[in-house]
C-alpha cells in the first residue's frame, strides 16, 4: 500500500509543477528537480506494473506507436468560421445577428492562432481522446501524440463535468521552431518550411516519443457539451481553472466598436507574441443567444473570424496552364517563378477564370503581385505594370480542354468555361470516383485518391459502379497494394453499402448539388426514383432549390449513362431510398409551415425542437417575418421578436402547445 501512495504523491506533484511551468509559466522547482522525481516514478511503475495509469505523467515522453490513425466521429461537429476583412463585413454581421437575437448582445475577442484544431474529450476528469478536426463531422485519433504535449493536463482539477469536450489549436511556438530548425541544419538536413505545418504533421507521426522531442502547446478556446455554463466568457474561465491553457488575450466586449479596437490593437502587437496569429475570433457572448442564431451548412452565425491583411509579395509568372475539376470545370493556374510567402514557397497561384483573367489584365510574362489571404490556394491580385514587356499579347483564353480537346463551353450567367466530355475526359472520370469515396461522401475506408488514379489508369474501373465489381485479386498487381490493404479495400467498398441515401445523393458528384442539398433533396422525395422522375418545375418549388439546381439535377438525371450507373448502383446494394427505420420517425404533419423558435424550454432541447419540425415537414427560420406561421417561445424570450410575431399576426405557442400540434 506504501508503494502505490507513494506513486500517487509523486504523480500528483509532478501533476502540479507541470501545470506551474507549462500553463502559468511560473516553475516552482529546477528542471533537475522536476526530472529527478519523474525518473523515480518511472522507475516504482515499472516495477510495480499493477499500478499503471494510461494518464501519468510518465506517458509526456511518448513511446507508444501508432501505425493507422483510427478515424473517430466527433460527438459535436467541429465547424469551420466564416472569415471578414473589414470594417464594413463586420458590422454587417452585427446587422444580421440583430434582426435574429433581441437584448443587448456582448462579444468575446479571441486571437486566431495558427495551428493544427484539436478536440480533447475528457472523462471523469482525465484526457480519455484526442481527434483532429478532420472533415469536422470526424478526424483521427491521434491521443497517444497528444498525451505528450505538456500545456494539455492530463488530468483536471476543480468542479469539472463528468464528460466534456474541449477544443483548442496545436501550435508551435517560434522559438521552438526556430530550435527545431537550427538542429536540422547542423544535420545538413531542410529546414521545416512554417510552424503551422510543422505542428500539424507533427501529430501524424506514428512514434509519439518523436512527438515528445517537439515544443509543440495546446491552447483552447471553446467547451462544447456543457450545458450549465451560460457564456463563452465563463467558459473559458472556468477551462482555466480545470488547468487548461487558455490565452489570456481574450477579451469580454460591449460594441463593435470595441471589437475593431481591439483588432487594430492586436494588428499592431501580434508580432510581439510567442505563436503565429493571422486573426481575430470574435463570438457572441451569450450561449443562449449563440442557439438561437444557429448555424449555417458550414459555419455558426454566432461567430466571425477577422483575418488581418494578407501578406503579399511580387514575382514572374511565367505561364498560364488550364485545370479540369471532375464536374469539367476548367480553372486557370499562374505557374510562377517561385517566391517565398507567408512561411511557404509558392509556385502556383489561382485566376479563377476568364473574366478575372481579363479584369486584372494578366499575361505570361508579367510581373505580378501575390497574396494569401484567407484561402489555403494563394491568388493573384494584381499586375506590376511598370515592369510589363512593351512587346507582351493580352491573355487568349483556352478554346479547348487540356486534357480530352473538347470544345469547352461557357453557360449565359456563369463565370466558368466547362469541358462537356463527361464521360470521356480522364480527370473528370477520376474526379467524380475521389468525390464518391470521399469521407462526407461515401467515405470508403482503404481508399484514397492516388489509388483511384491507379485503378483508373490500369482500366479496372471507368466510374463509381465499377468499383463493386472489384475482386482482390483485379488490384493485388497495383503498385504498393499489399495483401492487407487490398483486402481493407475491398471490404471498405462493401460496407459503403450502408451510408444512408443523402450521403450516396451527395456522393453522386451532381453539380451544385453539395450536402446541404442532397439533404434537402433526399428529405422531399425520399428516393432516387421520385426525385428522378421530379420535373425542373417540381424542384424550383422546393424551398430554396433555385433555377440553376433544379436545371442540373434534371440535366444529370437525363443522362442514359448516369441512369445506367445508378441502376447499377441499386444491384450492388447501394441505399437509394430513406431506411425505413428512418421515415417512420418522418411524418408531413408540419408541412407548408415555417417555425422560428426563441428562448429557453424545459422538456426538449432547442435543437430536439428544430429536428422535430423537421422530421415532420416544417421549416425551421432563424428571424420572424411574414412567411413565418408560428412562433415557439419559451422562457426569457426577447421583447421586440414577441413585439414583431404580434405586429405581424404570427401564431405565438408555447412548448406544450408545439407537443400537442404532433400528437
Amino acid at each position: 500500500m506504501e508503494i502505490e501512495q507513494k506513486i500517487q504523491q509523486l504523480r500528483k506533484e509532478l501533476q502540479e509543477h507541470n501545470y506551474n511551468y507549462y500553463v502559468l509559466d511560473k516553475p516552482e522547482i529546477s528542471d533537475y528537480e522536476f526530472d529527478m522525481k519523474l525518473k523515480e516514478l518511472q522507475e516504482l511503475e515499472e516495477k510495480h506494473p499493477e499500478f499503471q495509469d494510461e494518464n501519468s505523467p510518465t506517458r509526456r515522453v511518448g513511446g507508444a506507436v501508432t501505425k493507422n490513425f483510427e478515424t473517430v466521429v466527433h460527438d459535436h461537429r467541429m465547424y469551420s468560421l466564416s472569415n471578414s476583412y473589414s470594417k464594413e463585413e463586420l458590422e454587417d454581421w452585427e446587422t444580421r445577428i440583430r434582426k435574429i437575437v433581441d437584448g443587448k448582445v456582448e462579444y468575446v475577442c479571441e486571437l486566431k492562432y495558427d495551428g493544427a484544431s484539436i478536440s480533447l474529450t475528457y472523462e471523469n476528469g482525465e484526457l480519455s481522446r484526442a481527434v483532429t478536426r478532420g472533415d469536422g463531422f470526424q478526424g483521427d485519433d491521434v491521443t497517444n501524440n497528444v498525451r505528450t504535449i505538456r500545456s494539455v493536463p492530463l488530468k483536471l482539477k476543480g468542479d469539472y463535468p463528468d464528460r466534456f469536450d474541449i477544443r483548442g489549436e496545436i501550435i508551435l511556438p517560434y522559438e521552438g521552431f526556430a530550435k527545431m530548425n537550427a538542429e536540422r541544419v547542423d544535420l545538413g538536413e531542410e529546414p521545416y518550411a512554417n510552424p503551422r505545418n510543422t505542428a500539424s504533421g507533427s501529430l501524424k507521426l506514428q512514434d509519439s516519443a518523436e512527438v515528445a522531442k517537439r515544443p509543440l502547446e495546446c491552447l483552447l478556446y471553446s467547451l462544447a457539451g456543457v450545458t450549465n455554463i451560460p457564456t463563452q466568457f465563463e467558459g473559458l474561465e472556468k477551462a482555466r481553472e480545470w488547468g487548461f491553457k487558455v490565452p489570456p488575450e481574450s477579451e469580454l466586449k460591449s460594441s463593435i466598436k470595441e471589437v475593431l479596437d481591439y483588432i487594430n490593437y492586436w494588428d499592431q502587437h501580434r508580432h510581439d507574441l510567442p505563436y503565429e496569429t493571422d486573426g481575430v475570433v470574435v463570438k457572441v457572448n451569450s450561449v443562449q443567444q449563440q442557439e438561437e442564431l444557429g448555424h449555417t451548412a458550414k459555419s455558426p452565425r454566432w461567430a466571425m473570424a477577422y483575418k488581418f491583411k494578407a501578406e503579399q509579395e511580387s514575382t514572374k509568372l511565367e505561364k498560364i496552364t488550364y485545370q479540369v475539376g471532375r464536374t469539367g470545370a476548367i480553372t486557370p493556374v499562374a505557374n510562377l517563378q517561385p517566391v517565398q510567402l507567408a512561411g511557404t514557397v509558392v509556385k502556383r497561384a489561382s485566376l479563377h477564370n476568364a473574366d478575372q483573367i481579363e479584369k486584372l489584365d494578366v499575361r505570361e510574362g508579367d510581373v505580378v503581385f501575390v497574396e494569401k489571404g484567407g484561402e489555403i490556394i494563394p491568388k493573384i491580385v494584381g499586375v506590376d505594370f511598370t515592369k510589363r514587356d512593351p512587346d507582351s499579347e493580352p491573355t487568349q483564353y483556352a478554346t479547348n480542354c487540356p486534357e480530352c480537346g473538347t470544345d469547352l463551353v461557357r453557360n449565359e450567367g456563369e463565370a466558368q468555361h466547362y469541358c462537356p466530355n463527361t464521360n470521356g475526359c480522364p480527370p473528370q472520370i477520376t474526379g467524380r470516383i475521389q468525390h464518391y469515396i470521399s469521407r462526407k461522401a461515401m467515405d470508403i475506408e482503404g481508399l484514397g485518391g492516388e489509388t483511384v488514379a491507379l485503378l483508373v489508369n490500369a482500366g479496372l474501373i471507368n466510374n463509381y459502379a465499377d468499383l463493386y465489381t472489384l475482386k482482390k485479386e483485379d488490384i493485388l498487381p497495383l503498385e504498393r497494394m499489399a495483401d492487407k490493404s487490398a483486402e481493407n479495400l475491398i471490404n471498405g467498398i462493401e460496407k459503403s453499402k450502408e451510408i444512408p441515401f443523402e450521403r450516396v445523393l451527395f456522393a453522386l458528384g451532381i453539380r451544385y448539388v453539395g450536402e446541404t442539398v442532397a439533404k434537402k433533396l433526399a428529405k422531399h422525395f425520399k428516393s432516387i426514383d421520385a426525385l428522378m422522375a421530379a420535373s425542373e418545375e417540381e424542384l424550383i418549388n422546393l424551398d430554396e432549390i433555385g433555377e440553376r439546381i433544379a436545371w442540373s439535377v434534371t440535366d444529370f438525371f437525363s443522362n442514359e449513362e448516369n441512369r445506367e450507373n445508378i441502376e447499377r448502383l441499386r444491384e450492388f446494394g447501394v441505399q437509394m431510398e430513406i431506411a425505413a427505420d428512418k421515415l417512420a420517425n418522418q411524418t408531413d404533419i408540419l408541412s407548408g409551415n415555417t417555425f422560428v423558435i426563441s428562448g429557453v424550454f424545459e422538456k426538449v432541447s432547442r435543437n430536439e425542437l428544430k429536428k422535430l419540425i423537421e422530421d415532420n415537414g416544417g421549416k425551421v427560420a432563424s428571424s420572424i417575418s411574414s412567411k413565418t406561421n408560428y412562433l415557439v417561445a419559451g422562457d426569457n424570450m426577447g421583447p421586440s421578436k414577441l413585439a414583431k410575431a404580434e405586429k405581424l399576426g404570427t401564431n405565438i405557442i408555447s412548448e406544450d402547445d408545439f407537443l400537442k400540434m404532433l400528437e
